[in-house]
C-alpha cells in the first residue's frame, strides 16, 4: 500500500519550495496530495508545473478574514487527511500542526522567520511533530522537535543541483548577453505577519526608476496590480521564468523578502528596503556573513540610493558576486535532497539527529 503525504501550499514561493520534493516523493512511491490557496499566482504555477492540487479557499485581506479563511482551511485539510488516511503533512503552514494534533498524521513544518517577528506563526508551528528551520535560527528555543538544516528555503529550487538558468530569457525580454538591466519587485504587504509593515513608497519607486533608467532596461514585477505610471516597465515573462531573469540581471532592488533572498542566492547583487530590515536572521546571514545583499529601513532611502550608486560604479560586479555565491554554496546543502531523505527515513532520521544543525543530506 502506498504511503500518503500532503503538501500544503500557501504562497507562490511554496510552489517552488516543494515542486521538486513532490516529484521525488512520487518517484519514491508516495501518493502525494497538494492543497493550495486559491490565489492566481499559486494556481498558475501549479498548473504550469503540472502538479494536481485541491483548492482550500481564497486569501483575504484583514486579520479577521484571514483567520476565518484559515478556520475553513483547517476543516478542508482535516477532512482530506481523515478520508484519505494521510500519514505525513509538510508545508510552511499553520494548518498542518493543528490537524496533526487531532489525527494520526505526522506534521513537518518549515519556517525561516524568527519567532520574535512572526510570533503567531511560530506558536502554531511549535505544535508540529518536526519543526524544520535553517541553521541561522538554531539560537531559538523551539522545543525538542526543532531540527535545523544547513540550507535556505530557496536552495530547494535554486541550488545548482536544481536550477539551470535559461539564456533564452534574454531574447524574450529584448536584451543581449552582458547588456545591463535591472529587476525591481514591489510587495503588497498583505500577509498576517505584515500588519503595519512598510516598503517602498510611490515617490521612492519613481526615484529608483529615475536613477536606474540611464544605466539599463528596467523590469518591474509586483505582487498585485502595478501602478499605472509604472506599467510600461512591467516584466513581460511568465512567473516560472523569473528566476532566470533575476540570474542574468545586473541588480535586483525591491521591498520583497523572498525575492531579495532569491536574487542573492543566484549571485545577483540584491538591495531591499522595508521595515523588516535587520530584524530577520536569514537575510542577516546573507548580508553579513556572505555579503550577497543589502537591507535598509524605510527611513534610510538616501543610504540605499548611495549603495546602489556604489554598485553601479563597481567593475566586474557580477564576477565578484559569483565568488561570494560560491563561498555560500560551499557551506550549504540542497534542501530538497535533505527533505526527501528526512521524510522517507522518518522517524529514524529524527532520532539520528543528535545536534541541531544537520550538515548531511540524509539521502
Amino acid at each position: 500500500m502506498k504511503k500518503k503525504i500532503l503538501v500544503d501550499i500557501n504562497h507562490p514561493a511554496h510552489v517552488h519550495l516543494f515542486r521538486h520534493f513532490i516529484g521525488e516523493m512520487k518517484a519514491a512511491g508516495y501518493e502525494v496530495f497538494v492543497t493550495a490557496k486559491n490565489v492566481e499566482s499559486i494556481v498558475s504555477l501549479l498548473t504550469r508545473y503540472g502538479i494536481p492540487f485541491i483548492l482550500t479557499g481564497r486569501k483575504k485581506d484583514g486579520l479577521f478574514w484571514k483567520y476565518i479563511v484559515e478556520f475553513f482551511h483547517v476543516l478542508n485539510v482535516l477532512w482530506l487527511v481523515v478520508t484519505k488516511r494521510i500519514e505525513y503533512g509538510i508545508g510552511v503552514s499553520m494548518v498542518l500542526p493543528v490537524v496533526s494534533t487531532v489525527t494520526g498524521m505526522k506534521s513537518f513544518c518549515l519556517d525561516d522567520d524568527d519567532v520574535a517577528v512572526t510570533p503567531v506563526f511560530g506558536k502554531f508551528v511549535s505544535w508540529a511533530d518536526v519543526n524544520l528551520t535553517p541553521s541561522a535560527l538554531a539560537y531559538e528555543n523551539r522545543g525538542p522537535n526543532h531540527v535545523c538544516h544547513a540550507s535556505f528555503h530557496e536552495l530547494a529550487y535554486l541550488h545548482p543541483n536544481r536550477f539551470t538558468p535559461d539564456p533564452a530569457i534574454l531574447d524574450e525580454v529584448g536584451v543581449v548577453p552582458h547588456e545591463p538591466f535591472f529587476v525591481l519587485r514591489f510587495n503588497a504587504f498583505k500577509a498576517h505577519h505584515d500588519e503595519g509593515a512598510q516598503g517602498l513608497s510611490m515617490e521612492q519607486k519613481r526615484a529608483l526608476v529615475a536613477l536606474l533608467e540611464p544605466h539599463g532596461k528596467l523590469f518591474i514585477t509586483t505582487e498585485r496590480s502595478i501602478d499605472p505610471e509604472l506599467k510600461k516597465y512591467q516584466v513581460p515573462v511568465s512567473p516560472e521564468k523569473i528566476h532566470s531573469l533575476m540570474y542574468y540581471a545586473s541588480l535586483f532592488i525591491g521591498d520583497s523578502q523572498t525575492m531579495t533572498s532569491e536574487a542573492a542566492l543566484l549571485g545577483t547583487p540584491a538591495i531591499k528596503l522595508n521595515s523588516f530590515a535587520g530584524r530577520l536572521s536569514i537575510p542577516n546571514e546573507l548580508e553579513q556573513r556572505y555579503e550577497l545583499c543589502y537591507s535598509f529601513l524605510p527611513g534610510d532611502f538616501d543610504k540605499m540610493l548611495l549603495q546602489i550608486n556604489k554598485l553601479l560604479e563597481t567593475p566586474d560586479l557580477k564576477a565578484e558576486w559569483n565568488r561570494r555565491k560560491e563561498r555560500m554554496l560551499a557551506d550549504k546543502i540542497d534542501l530538497t535532497t535533505f527533505l526527501v531523505g528526512f521524510v522517507t527515513n522518518y522517524p529514524e532520521s529524527f532520532s539520528q539527529v543528535n545536534q541541531k544543525v544537520v550538515h548531511d543530506s540524509l539521502s
